[in-house]
């Protein structure tokens, strides 16, 4: 018996239809590589002279923000929001300062882990709270930030304390080439390690099975309270990290929360995170930050007042939630 041949247009046929699934699945993701690409040129138009300096302080600037981008969006995509971040990082930011100063550079390693522990256990708190007490995410993580905010004042009223030299090594200059900035790459390899491997892991698979439907995530076997506290100590270790990022950047701790709670809310919208939860990934929230802050640097070469900088991004903000609602709403009718 033999074996019938399938048609030739049809085997050619398939490679052009996964790439056309590709490219619709990512397209809000390309979209927003093609804005950043066109903003970099851009800024060079703008500023003949931005270059190796201007990409290095960029990268330095956005690192904090970036993962605090992420750590909202693992939030975000699993159905919840934490309105805390800001302070969670401020209060790592002051502790691994006050942990470090004056200490050797082998006591800022424990420093650091102390830290990203600390991270963990006010993540922890965040997400018992919420699953414990059934009260809202943005009620819960509000009231914390004015916790962690408070014990952060505790710790240090005024900025102060140190850094370990290696740790503002990790980012400040470049690895290898001088276009190429050890903040994005510690960047990119903190996500790559983290984040990858738990986003196949069958914690990241009921992460967006809480988020897209938690009452059939729950009939389907899933611990939502189990999974729901994970996230939140996932992204209370990125806000650790965010704000050990910041103690490198600067060599100091703040204990004011930076406007990084916001921030990374814009750039979980920005990047193409579905605020309903289930839908979404880290790195358009990290692409999204490049974006916003290349538009506060151009706006900057023109001498545009830095406050309307706010209030255009608050204006592309509502440009995309109005388009992305527009989009589903075609969904639901086609």
């Amino acid at each position: 018996m033999s074996a019938t041949a399938a048609p030739v247009g049809a085997v050619r046929a398939r490679p052009a239809d996964a790439l056309a699934s590709w490219l619709r699945r990512n397209s809000w993701m390309l979209g927003l590589v093609v804005l950043l690409a066109a903003l970099l040129v851009f800024t060079k138009f703008i500023q003949p002279r931005y270059g190796v300096t201007g990409v290095q302080g960029l990268a330095i600037s956005v690192l904090p923000l970036a993962l605090a981008a992420v750590a909202q969006a693992i939030v975000v995509m699993s159905g919840g929001i934490d309105l805390s971040i800001g302070s969670i990082m401020a209060l790592v930011n002051v502790v691994g300062a006050v942990l470090m100063a004056n200490q050797s550079e082998q006591f800022g390693v424990v420093a650091v882990l102390a830290c990203l522990v600390l991270g963990l256990v006010l993540g922890a708190i965040n997400g018992s709270l919420i699953v414990f007490t059934r009260v809202p995410d943005i009620v819960v993580t509000l009231a914390m930030s004015f916790v962690w905010a408070g014990c952060a004042l505790l710790v240090i009223a005024t900025p102060g304390g140190g850094s370990a030299k290696w740790l503002m090594e990790l980012v400040s200059g470049s690895f290898g080439s001088e276009w190429v900035p050890k903040a994005a790459v510690a960047l990119i390899l903190v996500v790559a390690v983290v984040w990858l491997p738990v986003r196949r892991t069958r914690f990241g698979l009921s992460l967006y099975a809480i988020g897209s439907n938690r009452l059939a995530a729950f009939r389907s076997g899933v611990a939502v309270g189990r999974t729901r506290i994970l996230a939140y100590m996932l992204m209370g270790f990125f806000a650790a990290l965010a704000g050990l990022s910041v103690t490198a950047s600067t060599g100091i701790g703040t204990p004011v929360p930076g406007p990084y709670t916001l921030m990374s809310v814009a750039a979980v919208v920005l990047g193409g995170v579905s605020l309903a939860g289930g839908r979404g990934g880290v790195f358009g929230p990290i692409v999204a930050v490049v974006i916003l802050q290349i538009i506060r640097t151009d706006m900057t070469f023109l001498s545009i007042d830095s406050n309307l900088a706010t209030v255009f991004q608050g204006v592309i903000l509502i440009g995309v939630v109005m388009i992305g609602s527009l989009i589903q709403i075609r969904r639901g009718r086609a």
